[in-house]
């Protein structure tokens, strides 16, 4: 009862973080994406079979659709699935606890910089409401577990002072966060090395060593492994398609050859897009306006931090940038964490992404919360103001808060489930429902990978798929794909036929429906003549996403 009265502001404060995570966790976003579905499923055949539904048991990384993703979270939905079923809750459910988990560490990461409970309390209600964590901790994302990882391992380091052994377990948080992301694996390494050069040997440990030998060397196995890097080959700047442009680009050149050379390189094209793609992110329009650029990570045209935040990010920024002047090794190590934190981003193809920018959280969140305390107290010159200053930021982010939900649930919601492939689920039911009456089921892969949400929906045994006479799976440009099993056909949408019966799939596997019945799942009015439509099904703004038809 004494811990609860003590700490009812932060243990509210978590409870709301929960409530807001949790409220109809399968219904927002509308749908589970490929993504999902796909972390889903090979978790579920890890659990049922011991292998993935490719026949492997994957440490570093597993193959998914061919972008092998890393297997940290893989591993932590399998006890969930375990204990709900393969079900959107179960495999979603994960991720809001670490949505929550991060709210805690945040609490204990300002409470150990600042050494203030006030501001401690305030940087975890920021990151408990603000849309870059509210949004991605409500689905399913690599990201999650990189974010609580990084962020509790930095908790453990700034309050290794008062419980030592803290050091040892902030080693063995910063070495798993190697494992849960890709951003992590760049970020991580130079922010333990940023460590030890502000604090040099009070850092340096026999356990700590001992740990990042150990993590250094694992990591290094798994990234002499070809799999490691496909994702890297295909987002980095300097990608074959970029390549082939600078090559052009040299070639079409009216300089001199010499000229031409220096001015068009791949240096000199890393080096300019990478440093204009690192200052857009710390720029208001990213943070506090337009936001991400990908609709599946963000609401489109909505910033990642609300704008009452805006004029307090940059004076606890400004702030932490004197203190550091004044070799104070907290804001330093705080300073540099932030410099360090959008490489990855910076080096990759997309503008404005949320994912890969995820090691700086919190510090936004942090810093605006030092920002609040330092304008009353060095500007306004009068502590006492500092509560009614935070009091009125807390109730606006409150009404800007509810403005969000108002978005995410309706508009957003209704105008891009498209994005979140919306409808499978609905053709996955329809074609269960009927499976008996139909030889062959006809999917169309116009909005990604079909055959993952078959699988999960129909809660299609793993073994069952497996040894499935009918599967056909190949490689191919770099991608897994599969074409085939029981009844179902996976086809790109350009190649169902406009006249007859004939079906030929991307691996030249033929169907003949003319002597058998036929169900088909594609787009609009994508369907050969004389066959019959039987169904449509809608995105949520109306918009049919399939039409089912049949043959006789």
């Amino acid at each position: 009862m004494k811990f609860i009265k003590k700490n009812i502001l932060l243990i509210s404060i978590v409870i709301f973080a929960f409530v807001l995570r949790f409220f109809n966790l399968s219904s927002f976003p509308p749908s589970l994406n490929w993504d999902e579905i796909s972390h889903g499923y090979n978790a579920y055949s890890i659990l049922k079979t011991g292998t993935d539904e490719w026949g492997d048991l994957p440490i570093g990384n597993f193959r998914a659709y061919g972008d092998y993703p890393l297997t940290a979270n893989l591993y932590v939905t399998i006890p969930f699935v375990a204990l709900f079923g393969l079900t959107e809750f179960a495999i979603r459910f994960p991720h809001v606890l670490l949505g929550v988990g991060t709210v805690i560490a945040t609490y204990f990461l300002a409470k150990g910089v600042t050494k203030r409970k006030d501001i401690a309390l305030l940087s975890s209600f920021l990151i408990a409401v603000d849309p870059w964590t509210l949004f991605t901790s409500r689905f399913v994302l690599q990201s999650n577990i990189s974010i609580f990882l990084f962020i509790s391992a930095f908790a453990c380091f700034f309050n290794r002072d008062k419980y030592p052994k803290l050091l040892t377990l902030a080693t063995v948080l910063f070495g798993l966060s190697l494992f849960a992301y890709h951003t992590t694996r760049i970020v991580t390494p130079l922010v333990m090395l940023l460590l030890v050069l502000v604090y040099r040997r009070s850092v340096i440990t026999k356990s700590t060593l001992i740990l990042t030998i150990l993590f250094a060397a694992a990591l290094g196995v798994i990234l002499l492994q070809s799999s490691s890097r496909a994702r890297a080959n295909e987002v980095f700047l300097l990608n074959p398609g970029v390549i082939a442009q600078i090559e052009s680009q040299r070639n079409e050149s009216t300089w001199s050859p010499i000229v031409s050379k220096i001015i068009y390189n791949r240096p000199v094209y890393l080096l300019t897009h990478s440093a204009k793609n690192y200052i857009e992110y710390f720029s208001p329009a990213y943070l506090f306006i337009e936001g991400g650029t990908q609709y599946q990570f963000s609401v489109p045209h909505h910033g990642l931090l609300y704008v009452v935040w805006l004029p307090f990010f940059y004076i606890g920024l400004l702030t932490i940038v004197k203190r550091a002047s004044k070799k104070d090794t907290v804001s330093l190590v705080l300073l540099g964490w932030l410099l360090i934190a959008p490489i990855p981003a910076s080096i990759t193809v997309e503008r404005f992404a949320v994912l890969r920018a995820t090691s700086l959280l919190p510090l936004p969140e942090l810093f605006s919360a030092i920002g609040i305390f330092a304008f009353c107290e060095l500007i306004l010159k009068n502590k006492r103001h500092a509560i009614r200053l935070v009091s009125i930021v807390v109730v606006i982010t409150l009404l800007l808060l509810a403005r969000y939900l108002s978005i995410y649930t309706t508009t957003y919601t209704k105008d891009y489930s498209w994005a979140w492939q919306y409808g499978y689920k609905e053709a996955v039911i329809f074609s269960q429902e009927n499976y008996s009456r139909f030889d062959k089921i006809i999917v169309t892969k116009k909005y990604g990978e079909p055959h993952e949400f078959f699988l999960f929906y129909g809660k299609i045994d793993p073994m069952t798929y497996k040894t499935s006479k009918t599967l056909n799976r190949f490689t191919q440009s770099n991608w897994w794909w599969v074409d085939s099993f029981e009844k179902y056909l996976f086809m790109n949408d350009w190649q169902i036929p406009k006249q007859g019966a004939t079906f030929v799939t991307e691996s030249k596997q033929l169907t003949d429906c003319t002597s058998q019945r036929c169900l088909l799942i594609t787009t609009p009015g994508n369907a050969p003549s004389k066959w019959s439509k039987i169904k449509t099904i809608y995105f949520l703004d109306m918009k049919p996403a399939f039409e089912l038809y049949e043959n006789k």
